[in-house]
């Protein structure tokens, strides 16, 4: 007789039941490496993958839309275009603003874009990649985030728009900036890569999502991230005419909004004459923008999707482990050698990593510091590129200072971040904290007997 074959449900069902029997490895302190960020995954998340799998539609479809629809509900703006990566996120929102649709409004070549140099390079590379100029400001010591005090000041004639980074998912002072954006008519260029769920509030009392104050709004969705599709990200905005742009932009530079496989969404697709084309030259083949193919997969929106519905667990999570390790620190008397992070004032952060740096005068060393952790197997990072303008790719780029980088320098050669991802629990938080005393001391001891 034939085998019956199985259903979708069952399929789907035993890949659910799969992943979630597959066994889970039992930490063991000092051989099990603890990475400062990583992914939780369960078999919701592997099914949706499977079922999306099964469709073999495998550009964007139904999950895709789906994704894009729930996600600016939870992220508190009206549409997102979902797409490869935060950095392309990045790339297509500064671009979009670029768009000659825009007329007079567009940033042109040429123009200033207020950020700053303490943070990762693809927050200020979409500023370089269309032909302007990135003008670095400095942050906060204990936010580490802008130093708002020093923006006014960087302001010229040739400003057009402010595009930073919340870092490390504090979110820098969103009300002020936007408020100066407002007095100024810049454009503001939110990146909340790593800050998904962070609030700030608001004059009447309401806590407001980052991401929902500036013209655009970016996520990332790599694993290291709050959700995770694998390789993802997303452009968030409440304007439809941005929102067209992006997704022009995003998808090859056509004019055509159809989604993949469907036609006349417009109802006019052989009526349009635009540029130099015949009358009624297919609409699905006119281009407006020089754009890119930056579109996501169904299976990618899918995981993100499963991903999405545990959200508010994971910054519960982040937000724990924090307050964790600030409880931990100051326990093991560790503040006395280091600045400790602090949530900018008025902000519900949701935290991305644990950043410590050295304070002036203590004889450490954040080389051989990190270097020991990481021997004894707590993962640590810098604060992504520390300073750009040292960075050889952006010191050889044009660019314009306001003011000193003091503090910027400051991170560069004496933070880190270790982990506050969910997948880290007390067992490990303990560890990581016993370990870091350890190391402190060990390398405190050293350093006083050669100086002797």
């Amino acid at each position: 007789m034939e085998r019956e074959q199985p259903s979708r449900e069952e399929i789907v069902t035993a890949a659910h039941r799969f992943f979630e029997q597959q066994p889970k490895p039992a930490f063991v302190p000092g051989e099990t490496y603890l990475p400062p960020s990583g992914k939780v995954m369960d078999g919701d998340d592997c099914a949706s993958l499977v079922d999306a799998a099964l469709d073999m539609w495998l550009t964007a479809g139904r999950y895709a839309a789906d994704f894009e629809k729930q996600l600016a509900q939870v992220f508190g703006t009206k549409l997102s275009k979902l797409t490869v990566s935060g950095s392309a996120a990045n790339l297509l929102a500064f671009t979009t603003l670029t768009s000659w649709k825009l007329g007079k409004a567009r940033i042109e070549p040429g123009s200033e874009i207020i950020t700053v140099a303490a943070g990762f390079p693809t927050t200020v590379a979409p500023i370089l990649q269309n032909g302007c100029i990135p003008v670095y400001v400095d942050v906060d010591l204990a936010t580490h985030n802008v130093d708002v005090d020093l923006i006014e000041a960087a302001i010229s004639s040739k400003t057009r728009a402010i595009m930073i980074a919340h870092s490390l998912g504090n979110p820098f002072d969103v009300v002020r900036i936007a408020e100066i954006c407002r007095a100024h008519d810049l454009y503001l260029i939110e990146d909340c890569c790593d800050a998904f769920g962070a609030t700030v509030a608001t004059s009447d009392g309401s806590a407001r999502g980052v991401g929902t104050f500036g013209d655009v709004a970016t996520l990332s969705f790599y694993p290291a991230h709050h959700i995770t599709m694998g390789e993802g990200g997303a452009v968030l905005t409440s304007s439809m005419r941005l929102a067209r742009i992006c997704e022009s932009f995003r998808d090859w530079g056509r004019d055509c909004y159809c989604a993949p496989g469907t036609d006349n969404t417009c109802g006019k697709r052989f009526d349009w004459q635009l540029g130099d084309l015949p009358q009624g030259y297919d609409h699905k083949y006119t281009y407006s923008h020089i754009g890119y193919n930056l579109k996501v997969s169904d299976m990618q929106a899918a995981v993100g999707l499963s991903q999405l519905r545990k959200l508010d667990r994971f910054i519960a999570a982040r937000r724990a482990n924090f307050d964790g390790l600030v409880q931990r620190v100051r326990a093991a008397g560790l503040e006395e050698y280091y600045h400790l992070p602090e949530a900018t004032p008025g902000t519900s952060p949701s935290w991305f990593g644990f950043l410590l740096t050295i304070r002036d005068g203590v004889p450490l060393s954040r080389r051989d510091v990190t270097a020991a952790l990481e021997e004894k197997k707590v993962g640590t990072r810098l604060l992504f590129a520390g300073n750009l303008i040292r960075q050889p790719a952006f010191a050889r780029a044009p660019y314009r200072v306001a003011g000193s980088l003091a503090v910027t320098d400051k991170l560069m050669n004496d933070a880190f971040w270790i982990g506050v991802w969910p997948g880290l629990g007390a067992e490990q938080l303990d560890y990581m904290v016993e370990t870091l005393a350890e190391v402190t001391r060990t390398q405190l001891i050293g350093g006083k007997a050669a100086a002797q």
